[in-house]
């Protein structure tokens, strides 16, 4: 049973108790007044940015946590379609002498997860780590911060005052983009369980700007795969797409299984869904077929995980049919390439996005080409649904849409021709 990411948390609510110690850190008291208690709500959403990826197909932003509307771009977020960079802090405790260096758990993250982005992007985003080379003392021992999965708030909003208070002498938060609070994995009150982002109600002003999350990675040695692709996927306003059992047991990868790392990092094709790249900026209108109308559209696909051409440009590589205010059905091709070499299936890939679902209730669904079989049950994170993909000469009609996917071949070049039949065609 593959371990899942918990969710993210907002923190927001009242004066802390005590003082702060700072030399550089530029908040008043009411910028750490946003470090106590935890939201039961996302945040609210903010300014849009007008987006070239406007169109009858492209679902409106709305004000859900993590919206996969993406006609515009919420600027509380860094956009990825350019570079940026992350300062990654390693924490101490007074209770734990470090096993390990930090340059041993930078390389448990980088160059893998700017590579992962930057295969995903087509090299259009660079991540570029800036892991600081000694380690920053905290000023209490790790087991009085009680860090665990389902974290007390006012711990929570201890354990990130003093981590940025104490880090503060030495970084310049105003140089980076993101920062990734990295604890010793080895101190006796950290739970590597607890890997999660921090969202905060009001930024946090430090050294002239402003931090409005924080990555705290709480990781083993060596890590998770993936974690921080999926972490950092949180960071760039990418929701959680696995579902949550009520009661914490049960299968928590039925939405979208394999497909996605916003899904589960453990996935055997963790490349991010063609939808994922249009929002991200990766992807544009042009490289999106937006089927409209009631006549069958022929489309040929190049797989989402392919990388750009040398020297040449992208094709098509997304098909969408609205159905609904809120909801689409996109189409893609998968294939052994890029991110998904470890790929349990090849094929024509369908999935449902809801841009007024919030993270972790369910905002993209994979559709199941094959119900009744699964595959690749030793290696998969959920195989009922590794084969969900459509192989050539196959045919799927949406349950719920009519509408009709067919593959109708596979070219030399591999593109996957596909005809779409809108419902009504019927």
């Amino acid at each position: 049973m593959s371990r899942i990411r918990d969710p993210e948390v907002h923190v927001r609510g009242q004066q802390p108790p005590g003082g702060v110690e700072r030399s550089r850190l530029r908040a008043g008291a009411a910028a750490f007044t946003s470090l106590v208690a935890l939201a039961a709500t996302g945040l609210v959403a903010g300014p849009a940015v007008g987006a070239s990826s406007a169109g009858p197909c492209a679902l409106p932003r709305t004000s859900a946590h993590h919206s996969l509307g993406l006609d515009t771009w919420n600027r509380s977020y860094p956009r990825p379609d350019q570079a940026l960079d992350a300062v990654m802090i390693f924490l101490s405790f007074p209770d734990s002498e470090p096993l390990t260096t930090p340059a041993d758990l930078a390389a448990d993250h980088f160059p893998a997860t700017s590579e992962y982005f930057s295969r995903a992007s087509y090299g259009r985003f660079t991540l570029r780590p800036h892991p600081q080379p000694g380690w920053t003392p905290m000023p209490k021992e790790s087991g009085e911060y009680d860090i665990r999965r389902d974290w007390d708030a006012g711990q929570r909003a201890a354990y990130l005052r003093d981590a940025i208070a104490a880090a503060d002498a030495s970084v310049d938060f105003s140089r980076y983009d993101i920062v990734y609070l990295v604890a010793d994995p080895d101190a006796p009150g950290v739970d590597s369980d607890a890997t999660k982002v921090v969202n905060l109600e009001r930024p946090l002003e430090v050294d002239g700007t402003e931090i409005q999350r924080v990555v705290t990675v709480f990781e083993r040695h060596p890590p998770d795969r993936n974690v921080l692709a999926h972490e950092t996927g949180h960071v760039f306003d990418l929701p959680d797409l696995y579902h949550r059992p009520v009661d914490g047991k049960g299968d928590w990868d039925t939405h979208v299984g394999d497909w996605d790392v916003m899904g589960s990092q453990f996935g055997l094709s963790p490349d991010l869904f063609g939808w994922h790249k249009w929002k991200l900026g990766w992807l544009s209108a042009a490289q999106v077929a937006c089927v409209q109308g009631a006549d069958p559209r022929m489309i040929t696909l190049e797989p989402t995980d392919a990388p750009r051409p040398p020297g040449g440009t992208l094709g098509t590589r997304l098909a969408v049919v609205r159905t609904g205010p809120d909801s689409v059905l996109a189409v893609e091709a998968r294939t052994h390439a890029g991110n998904n070499a470890d790929t349990c299936t090849e094929g024509v890939l369908v999935y449902r996005v809801r841009g007024t679902a919030a993270s972790g209730d369910g905002p993209v669904e994979v559709v199941d080409a094959h119900p009744r079989t699964e595959a690749c049950w030793e290696r998969s994170v959920y195989p009922p649904l590794a084969d969900a993909p459509l192989a050539e000469g196959e045919t799927l009609t949406v349950p719920g849409t009519g509408v009709r996917v067919e593959v109708m071949d596979r070219t030399e070049a591999d593109g996957w021709t596909v005809r779409v039949t809108p419902p009504a065609a019927d």
